[in-house]
């Protein structure tokens, strides 16, 4: 086993699960799944049939990532954030197999408690507020908070909220990197040679 698992974790047959991940306390991997490399699975995890998560995706604890969830390599998931599968569900409809689809790009990182209803796409390195309740597509590196959420702002990929200038650019403060704001999307700056 290339992987660790707390002995509480159950872990079902046909889950694929990277080496140098760690799954903690009360955890359910169901399968078939696919985890990638170096992943940090929190308490209490449920990781449902069908889902992917790419190298080192990080998830807090009390986090449920249901089928239909895909999560590209280094996304966050804050604890207790919340994924849903199905738009209308009710308990008396059995809508198994008609799963809405979310997919979460690259770097993304999701606050505690957010809620992101199915059917709507994360861009990479969006940065999705605590508490957010997210209703619609995320564009790459948007920051959105509140309920419904809205866009406030734009993150570089160190995590940090970008202010840019007249001519549309942004540096951030910790990695000196640049960014370009054009017509609604921002794009990290090509280095020069």
């Amino acid at each position: 086993m290339s992987y660790t698992a707390h002995p509480t974790a159950v872990i079902d047959e046909g889950a694929d699960i990277g080496a140098g991940t760690k799954i903690w306390h009360f955890s359910h991997i169901m399968g078939p799944c696919r985890i990638g490399e170096h992943c940090n699975l929190g308490q209490n995890v449920v990781i449902s049939p069908d889902v992917v998560l790419g190298r080192n995706v990080k998830v807090q604890n009390n986090v449920s990532i249901y089928t239909g969830v895909t999560c590209d390599d280094d996304v966050f998931l804050g604890p207790s954030c919340v994924f849903t599968n199905v738009t209308n569900p009710r308990s008396g409809v059995n809508r198994r197999g008609q799963y809405a689809k979310t997919h979460v790009g690259k770097g993304a990182s999701i606050g505690a408690n957010a809620t992101i209803v199915c059917g709507h796409d994360i861009g990479a390195y969006a940065f999705i507020g605590a508490g957010a309740v997210v209703t619609k597509n995320v564009p790459d590196y948007a920051l959105v908070v509140g309920n419904p959420s809205r866009q406030v702002g734009w993150m570089s990929e160190f995590g940090h909220r970008l202010e840019f200038d007249t001519n549309g650019q942004a540096t951030c403060p910790e990695s000196q990197e640049t960014y370009e704001l054009k017509e609604g999307r921002v794009t990290k700056a090509q280095a020069s040679r």
